[in-house]
C-alpha cells in the first residue's frame, strides 16, 4: 500500500469511528460500517478489528460471528493486540469457529505478550482452570497480576481470591483485601461480595459487620446472587444492620430466583419458622426441595427434618434418616448432627448413644456448632462417652464461638462456676450475653443475675430486670423468682409487693425453693398479701424440706419467735444448725447472735465469735461487721483494734454503711490506725451518702467542730438534719441540732427550737436529750417551767443510762426537790452515775458514805470516792 492509500485508509478508519461513536457527527452504525469496511478492505488493521466488533454485535451490519472471526483474524495476523484478544474470545466461546481452547490460548498469549490486559486476564483464567493448557495456578497468578496492575477489575478480583486461598501465591489475607478493594471500587460485583466476606470474617481487616453489609449491598444491588444471599443472612442475624426478617426475605428471594441453593434453603427455613413471612411448612418444603435437588446438603438435611417432624409433608422418620444420610454422605455436618440425634433418640433407627456420639463427633470435627453442643452435652453427662467436664467445655467453646445459644449458655455457666475451665465471671457474662440475645431463657436469667449482682459487669438493676423479664415470660422459674426479688426491692423497677408476690407464686408453684422461701417472707411481713404466719411457715417448710438453707433459717426464726408455730428454741436451733451446716452465712450469723445474746442458749461470746467468723469468711458483710465489733470490744476474743479494722474494711468493701461509719470512727479516734480526720471524713461521707444516720451525725460533728474540715455550722446543720430525718436512728443528730439552736451556733439562738429538737430526740430514746430537757424545764428555758415534767424526763434519761441524769435524779432525792426526800434512792442514783465516772456524783456518793446517809457509814469507801472525784479534778472534793 503506497502512502496515499495508507492515508486514505486511515482517514476512512477515523471517519468510521466518528460515525460509530457519534463524534462530531450523528451516531450512525451503518455509515460507520461502510467507512470501516473501506479501510478494512485496504488492509487497515484497526478498521479490521472494529469491523469485526460490528459483525460480532450486529451493529450497522447483520450479526455474523463468522464474518467477525474473519476480520479479527486479518487484524490479529497484522499483530493487532485487541483483535488477537477478541479472536481468542471467539475460539474460547465457539463463536464463528468451533470451540478450541488451545487456539484461544494461542491468541490470548500473542495479545497478552503485547500487554493487553484483557488477554492477560483471559490467559490467567485459562491457566487457572486448565483450559487449553495444563492447570497452573502460579502461572495464572502471574497473568492475573499483570492484568490487575493495569487496572483490570476481573483480574484484581481473581488475584484477590488467589491470595485469599493461597492458590499460586502465598496465602495473604491483607493482599487479598487490597486486590478485592481495587476491583470493588471499580464496581465489580464479585469483588464487592468477596470484600464483604473478608470484613465479615475479619480476614485481612478487623471484623466489621457494618463494612461487610456495605459491600454486600453494593454487590447485591448489581444482582450478585451470593451477595444477595449473604446480605439476607446479615439481616437475619442482625449483624451490621438491625435484625430485620422482612429485608432478609427480600434478599434471599432475589438470590433464590437466580437459582442460589443456599438462599433457597434459607427461604425454606424462613417459611418453616414464620420469620418475615407467614409460617408455611408446605412452602418451606418446596424451597428445601429446590435446593436439595441441586445437591444442597443443608437443604437435604432440612428436608430430612421436615420428614422427621411431619411438617409440610407426611411424617416419615425412615425417610428423614434417608435424607439425612444422603446429606451426611456428602460430608454435610448438619446432616451428620441430625443423624446423630436420630440415633440418640432412636427415631428411624435403633437407639444408640455410642452411634449418636460418633455422628456428633463427625459433625463436630467439621465445626458444626449444634453437634459440638450435643457432643459437649454427651461428655458433660457421660452419655455414649466417658463423663469429662474439661472435654465438654472444649466442645461447648467451639460451638459457642459459632453462635450456638445452648453452648454459649452452658459455657457461661462453666466459667461462672469454674467447671472444666478456670472460674471467670467476665467470660461468663460474655457467653451468657451471646446466648441471651438469641432468646435463650436460661442465659437471659443468668445474665440478669450477673447484672443484678455486678458479677463480670457493672451492677445494673435495669438491665437485670430486662433480662429476667425476657426469661420469666418464657416460664423460667428461676427468672420469675429473681424478677419477684427486683419488684420486692424496687431495683430496676418501682417497688411493687403485689407484682413480687405474683412472680414468686409462679415460680413457687413450679417447685422453685427460693420462690417458696420468698413467698413465705411475703406472707410473714404482709407485703403484697395479708400477713399470715401460718402461710409463711407452710411456704418456708416447702423450701426448707428441699434443703433451702435460707428457708431453714427463716423457719428457725419462726420457731424462735413462736410465729405460725409454737415457740420452741430447740427446734429453732435445729433449723438454724441445718442451714449453718450447709454453709448458710445468714444462719451462721444468727447462731452467732444467739450465742452473743444468750438467746435460748447460755451466753457465750467465744461461740458467737466462731459463728460470726464462719459467716464472715463467706463474705457476709453483717457478720464481718459483727466480728469487727467483737474485736473492738474484746468480747470472745482479745481486744484488737487492728483486727476489728480489717473486719470493718471487708464489710465496707461490700458497701455496708455501718462498717463505713465504723472505719470513719476508727480514723477519727485513732483506733487501730493513726488518728486522721481527713480519712475519717472520707469514710463518714461514704456511709452518709448511703443514708447511714450515725455517719451523717458524725459528719455534722466534724463540720461543727472543724475536725478534718474547716468549721462550718451551715454544713453541719445540713448533715444533722439528714440524720435527724431518719427518726430514731437520728436521735443523736436531733439532740445535736437542739444544742446548736440552744447555743446559737451558725443560727440565731432559739431555746424553743432547741427544746423542740430535744423533745424529738428524747421521744426517740436519746438519754442526753431527756436529761437536757430536765435542765431546760427546771428554769423554764425554751419550754414552760414544769418541775414535775422535768423530773419525769430526768427519770427516763437516768433509766437510759445517762450519768448526768442519774446524778441529777440523785440530787432531787437527796434534797427532796419535787419528790419526797429519799436517801437510799439518792445513793442508788449517785452510785450509777459514779460508776460511769461522773465526778460530781462520786463526790456526793462519798458524802453519803461519810455521813451514813442511805448507806451504812463507811469512812474508807467515802475516802475512795473522794479520791475518784479528786483524780478527775473535781474541785468540791477534799
Amino acid at each position: 500500500m503506497n502512502a496515499a492509500r495508507r492515508w486514505k485508509a486511515r482517514a476512512e478508519h477515523v471517519l468510521g469511528l466518528m460515525y460509530k461513536n457519534g463524534l462530531g457527527v450523528s451516531q450512525n452504525s451503518r455509515a460507520a460500517a461502510k467507512w470501516l469496511s473501506k479501510a478494512a478492505e485496504q488492509g487497515h488493521a484497526g478498521a479490521q478489528y472494529h469491523l469485526g466488533l460490528m459483525y460480532a454485535s450486529g451493529r450497522g451490519v447483520p450479526q455474523d460471528d463468522k464474518a467477525a472471526v474473519q476480520w479479527y483474524t486479518k487484524a490479529a495476523e497484522q499483530g493487532n493486540a485487541r483483535a488477537q484478544n477478541s479472536l481468542g474470545d471467539m475460539y474460547y466461546n465457539g463463536r464463528g469457529v468451533p470451540e478450541d481452547y488451545k487456539a484461544a490460548v494461542a491468541w490470548y498469549t500473542k495479545s497478552a505478550g503485547q500487554g493487553n490486559d484483557c488477554a492477560q486476564y483471559s490467559l490467567g483464567f485459562m491457566y487457572d482452570n486448565g483450559q487449553g493448557v495444563p492447570e497452573d495456578e502460579a502461572v495464572a497468578a502471574q497473568w492475573y497480576t499483570k492484568a490487575a496492575e493495569q487496572g483490570d477489575s476481573r483480574a484484581q478480583n481473581n488475584l484477590g481470591a488467589m491470595y485469599a486461598h493461597g492458590r499460586g501465591v502465598p496465602q495473604d489475607d491483607k493482599a487479598a483485601v487490597q486486590w478485592y478493594l481495587k476491583s470493588a471500587e471499580q464496581g465489580h460485583a464479585d469483588a464487592q461480595h468477596n470484600l464483604g466476606a473478608m470484613y465479615y470474617n475479619g480476614r485481612g481487616v478487623p471484623e466489621d459487620y457494618k463494612a461487610a453489609v456495605a459491600w454486600f449491598t453494593k454487590a447485591a444491588e448489581q444482582g450478585n446472587a451470593s451477595a444477595q444471599m449473604n446480605l439476607g443472612a446479615m439481616y437475619t442475624h442482625g449483624r451490621g444492620v438491625p435484625q430485620d426478617d422482612k429485608k432478609a426475605l427480600e434478599w434471599y428471594l432475589k438470590a433464590a430466583e437466580q437459582g442460589n441453593a443456599r438462599a433457597q434453603n434459607n427461604l425454606g427455613a424462613m417459611y418453616a419458622t414464620g420469620r418475615g413471612v407467614p409460617q408455611d411448612d408446605k412452602k418451606a418444603v418446596e424451597w428445601y426441595l429446590k435446593a436439595a435437588e441441586q445437591g444442597n446438603a443443608r437443604a437435604q438435611n432440612n428436608l430430612g427434618a421436615m420428614y422427621a417432624t411431619g411438617r409440610g409433608i407426611p411424617q416419615d422418620e425412615k425417610a428423614a434418616v434417608q435424607w439425612y444420610l444422603k446429606s451426611a454422605e456428602q460430608g454435610n455436618a448438619d446432616a451428620q448432627n441430625s443423624l446423630g440425634f436420630m440415633y440418640q433418640t432412636g427415631r428411624g433407627v435403633p437407639q444408640d448413644d455410642k452411634a449418636a456420639a460418633q455422628w456428633y463427633t463427625k459433625a463436630a470435627e467439621q465445626g458444626n456448632a449444634t453437634a459440638q453442643t450435643n457432643l459437649g452435652f454427651m461428655y458433660d453427662n457421660g452419655q455414649g462417652v466417658p463423663e469429662d467436664e474439661a472435654v465438654a467445655a472444649q466442645w461447648y467453646t467451639k460451638a459457642a464461638e459459632q453462635g450456638d445459644s445452648r453452648a454459649q449458655n452452658n459455657l457461661g455457666a462453666m466459667y461462672a462456676h469454674g467447671r472444666g475451665v478456670p472460674q471467670d465471671e467476665k467470660a461468663a457474662v460474655q457467653w451468657y450475653l451471646k446466648s441471651a440475645e438469641q432468646g435463650n431463657a436460661r442465659a437471659q436469667n443468668n445474665l440478669g443475675a450477673m447484672y443484678a449482682h455486678g458479677r463480670g459487669v457493672p451492677q445494673d438493676d435495669k438491665a437485670a430486670v430486662q433480662w429476667y423479664l425476657k426469661s420469666a415470660e418464657q416460664g423460667h422459674a428461676d427468672a420469675q423468682n429473681n424478677l419477684g426479688n427486683m419488684y420486692y426491692n424496687g431495683r430496676g423497677v418501682p417497688e411493687d409487693y403485689k407484682a413480687a408476690v405474683a412472680w414468686y407464686t409462679k415460680a413457687a408453684e413450679q417447685g422453685n425453693d427460693w420462690a417458696q422461701h420468698n413467698l413465705g417472707a411475703m406472707y410473714y411481713n404482709g407485703r403484697g398479701v395479708p400477713e399470715d404466719y401460718k402461710a409463711a411457715v407452710a411456704w418456708f417448710a416447702k423450701a426448707a424440706e428441699q434443703g433451702n438453707a435460707s428457708a431453714q433459717t427463716s423457719l428457725g426464726a419462726m420457731y424462735t419467735h413462736g410465729r405460725g408455730v409454737p415457740q420452741d428454741d430447740k427446734k429453732a436451733l435445729e433449723w438454724y444448725l441445718k442451714a449453718a451446716e450447709q454453709g448458710n452465712a445468714d444462719a451462721q450469723f444468727v447462731l452467732g447472735f444467739i450465742h452473743y445474746a444468750g438467746q435460748g442458749v447460755p451466753q457465750n461470746h467465744t461461740a458467737a465469735v466462731e459463728w460470726f467468723t464462719k459467716a464472715a469468711e463467706q463474705g457476709d458483710a453483717v457478720a464481718q461487721h459483727s466480728l469487727g465489733f467483737m474485736y473492738q470490744t474484746g468480747r470472745g476474743v482479745p481486744q484488737d483494734d487492728k483486727a476489728a479494722l480489717e473486719c470493718f474494711k471487708k464489710a465496707a468493701a461490700q458497701g455496708l454503711s455501718g462498717s463505713l461509719e465504723a472505719l470513719g470512727e476508727a480514723h477519727e479516734k485513732g483506733r487501730g490506725v493513726p488518728q486522721d480526720y481527713t480519712v475519717a471524713m472520707e469514710w463518714y461521707t461514704k456511709a452518709a451518702e448511703q443514708g447511714d444516720a450515725e455517719a451523717q451525725h458524725a459528719l455534722g460533728a466534724m463540720y461543727e467542730n472543724g475536725r478534718g474540715v474547716p468549721k462550718d455550722y451551715k454544713v453541719a446543720i445540713e448533715w444533722y438534719t439528714k440524720s435527724a430525718a431518719q427518726g430514731k436512728e437520728g436521735a443523736e443528730a436531733e439532740y445535736a441540732l437542739g444544742a446548736i439552736y440552744a447555743h446559737g451556733r451558725g443560727v440565731p439562738r432559739d431555746e424553743a427550737m432547741a427544746a423542740a429538737c430535744y423533745e424529738k430526740a428524747a421521744a426517740h430514746g436519746n438519754a442526753i436529750a431527756k436529761y437536757t430537757l430536765n435542765l431546760m424545764r427546771t428554769p423554764g428555758r425554751g419550754v414552760p417551767e414544769d418541775y414535775k415534767a422535768a423530773l419525769e424526763w430526768c427519770k427516763v434519761a437516768a433509766e437510759g443510762g445517762e450519768a448526768a441524769a442519774q446524778h441529777a435524779l440523785g440530787v432531787a432525792y437527796d434534797d427532796g426537790q419535787g419528790m419526797p426526800e429519799d436517801d437510799e434512792a439518792a445513793v442508788e442514783c449517785y452510785a450509777k452515775a459514779a460508776a460511769q465516772g461522773h465526778a460530781e456524783a462520786q463526790h456526793h456518793l462519798a458524802v453519803m458514805y461519810e455521813n451514813g446517809r442511805g448507806v451504812a457509814q463507811d469512812s474508807e469507801k467515802a475516802a475512795q470516792w473522794y479520791a475518784e472525784a479528786a483524780a478527775q479534778g473535781y474541785v468540791g472534793a477534799a
